[in-house]
């Protein structure tokens, strides 16, 4: 065992005096150590309830023969976050989640691990950690949100923000706004569309690195407790088998999540956060393998907030199985990848069947028969950009219009909200990259402006930062170069006419080479915007979009 570097020989008796003092039996210093990873806290709704799931855990862990030991990992919930300084901090913590859980695992000498997340960063966070330290690995979530119902409907975070745009357009009186308020995020759990949190926790099966039903098992349901105690017994069966994250977190796996990706329709941030995992593999994921994916792979899913269905409405259409398996009736899986149950994926979801194929769209009916994701690439976006095209009106999927360029989110949501954009406009967000922002905040604030303002069919969003889960609309993200390191969106000027066509994958300046050639030559970097603390040492480490954000030592 791992933990006998830190527990066995006359040279160990300090540790095992320190192991005494947590009250551990002679018993249990013989047995394997299980760090479990929680991110339980008081301010996260997907992680309030990660106390009840842990401690499930912790006795699957010990019924099968482990010693359970918990330790933390931080979270931020985006949705608090959002709309002001904040947000600069989210991104950011997936870099810290995986260093110190890094950390942590080493130190102490753990035999395996299991972690236990729910929201935006935490999950690749956690997974990027668990590709470095590379001991054998379970993945259990706290689950979704139950979706929330107003005025008859199914409801959601996104139908908040499109809220507060709607009152700004004088659509939505102050009691409606309220009525939101109290209703749409109805339980605990990870906001219930197909948004980041949702997206990852899905994805996480598909790697292979979650039990089934990690992704869509709502967190109020005790089922979930039942899952996080298999999760604790499915450890402990790695542990006899030596299967480790890099045996199950292969190129091909990764493939695969980018596969069921596309027919999920999740959140762009996947387009962040797979090149990260990849990279911690030894991969170097380009996002433009994206669209040769796309191309092959039928979107089957219109979650929220793309269609009118939500998380427990895809758990009991069969969940994320019942989609993999509609798409290895078409080949477009790698079937023999191995799992944390010990099992293939092609082993696991055999026999899974769709439930409701409204939900799941079988594959002689999908809702388009391309992936949910496309990469756009252009004199405006020449290392790539990012749009959730599962989520775009069919009028946006090709737009032309000025420019409405903005260099911070703040001004621009100043300009939508005050009527100064109009339909056919371009709007440009610049310098809120990783490097710029720094931190890459989400713009959830504009993109459900522009929805509430009843411009969600005619303008575009275009911009160096990136989109929540929640966006919708002609949302372009990732644009890379960033405008912060000299990147072309720099260099775009109001009135310019900017080229959305996203069936031929491209994003255009309508400026000639000559003249890009003659801005970029005036272009000066700006003085950064933090200097000091977590912000600028991370600033002065990070990639630009296109690579997945990761932190590279200069």
């Amino acid at each position: 065992m791992i933990s006998d570097n830190m527990k066995c020989g006359m040279q160990q008796a300090p540790a095992r005096s320190l192991l005494n003092a947590l009250g551990f039996t002679a018993e249990e210093v013989k047995k394997p150590m299980v760090g479990i990873v929680s991110s339980y806290n008081e301010i996260v709704p997907g992680h309030m309830n990660l106390d009840k799931i842990v401690e499930a855990v912790k006795l699957g862990v010990a019924e099968a023969g482990g010693v359970p030991v918990v330790f933390p990992a931080i979270a931020v919930c985006d949705g608090i976050a959002m709309g002001h300084i904040g947000m600069k901090y989210s991104l950011v913590t997936r870099d810290l989640i995986a260093d110190s859980t890094e950390c942590m695992a080493i130190a102490h000498q753990f035999d395996a691990l299991v972690m236990v997340p729910n929201c935006d960063k935490n999950v690749p966070g956690l997974l990027m950690a668990a590709a470095r330290v590379n001991i054998p690995t379970v993945f259990v979530s706290g689950g979704p949100m139950l979706a929330g119902h107003v005025g008859g409907k199914k409801r959601s975070l996104s139908s908040m923000f499109e809220a507060v745009g709607s009152h700004a357009a004088g659509t939505m009186s102050d009691e409606e706004v309220l009525e939101f308020e109290e209703k749409v995020c109805p339980t605990c759990g990870s906001c219930s569309g197909m948004y980041t949190a949702n997206s990852m926790n899905c994805l996480t099966e598909a790697l292979g690195m979650g039990l089934r039903g990690n992704g869509t098992i709502p967190a109020v349901y005790s089922e979930r407790l039942k899952l996080a105690k298999h999760a604790g017994m499915a450890v402990m069966e790695l542990v006899k088998k030596n299967i480790r994250p890099r045996d199950i977190m292969t190129r091909d796996a990764i493939l695969n999540a980018l596969t069921v990706d596309m027919a999920l329709g999740c959140s762009t941030n996947s387009m962040l956060h797979l090149p990260a995992i990849a990279h911690e593999i030894g991969f170097d994921f380009d996002i433009s393998f994206a669209n040769p994916i796309s191309e092959k792979t039928p979107n089957l899913c219109h979650l929220a907030p793309a269609g009118p269905t939500y998380m427990e409405d895809l758990n009991e259409a069969g969940g994320v199985y019942a989609v993999m398996n509609e798409l290895a009736e078409a080949g477009l899986l790698n079937l023999d990848c191995m799992t944390v149950t010990g099992k293939t994926i092609g082993e696991n979801i055999k026999g899974a069947v769709n439930r409701d194929p409204e939900v799941i769209r079988p594959l002689d009916n999908p809702y388009s028969k391309t992936g949910g994701l496309a990469v756009l690439k252009g004199n405006l976006a020449p290392d790539g950009s990012v749009v959730k095209r599962s989520a775009v009106v069919p009028e946006m999927m090709v737009h032309e219009g000025p420019a409405r360029v903005f260099d911070c989110e703040e001004d621009a949501i100043a300009a939508i909200k005050g009527g100064k954009i109009v339909a056919g406009d371009v709007v440009v967000i610049r310098y809120e990259g990783p490097k710029g922002g720094p931190g890459m905040r989400e713009m959830l604030n504009p993109t459900s402006a522009i929805a509430g303002m009843g411009l969600g069919s005619t303008v575009a969003l275009i911009t160096d930062g990136r989109f929540s889960g929640a966006s919708r609309g002609a949302s372009i993200g990732h644009v890379s170069p960033e405008a912060a390191v000299g990147g072309p969106i720099a260099f775009v000027e109001e009135g310019d006419i900017i080229s959305v066509n996203i069936p031929e994958l491209k994003l255009e300046l309508k400026v000639s080479d000559e003249e890009l050639a003659a801005r970029k030559a005036k272009w000066q970097p700006r003085e950064p915007r933090v200097t000091t603390g977590y912000l600028a040492r991370y600033a002065s480490m990070v990639t630009s979009g296109n690579r997945g954000a990761i932190l590279e030592n200069r």
